[in-house]
């Protein structure tokens, strides 16, 4: 491979595709193949994407959904904060 300091992972496209979409590409590659955290285990680095938006951890044996390119979209985290506060003001109406 030739030299890729500039521009990281997608070195391999070499000059095909322009600059813009290299640069669009290579923020996505580098969230997906990043140190990701298992939701279950919390372990950095054993998540690995099976298929669109299948993940799977290394360590658990975790398989679990999430977004195409990251573990965990906005609308699923948004979603899950708004299910714990459901669940936060159903324990205090119950006391």
């Amino acid at each position: 491979m030739g030299r890729t300091k500039k521009v990281g992972i997608v070195g391999r496209y070499g000059a095909r595709y322009g600059s813009t979409l290299r640069k669009r590409t290579r923020l996505i590659l580098e969230k997906m193949k990043g140190d990701l955290k298992c939701p279950k285990c919390e372990t950095k680095g054993s998540i690995h994407r099976i298929s669109t938006g299948i993940w799977h951890c290394k360590k658990c044996e975790a398989k679990f959904t999430g977004g195409a390119y990251y573990t965990e979209t906005p609308r699923g985290a948004e979603s899950f904060r708004i299910a714990k506060r459901k669940q936060r003001e159903l324990e205090v109406n119950e006391e």
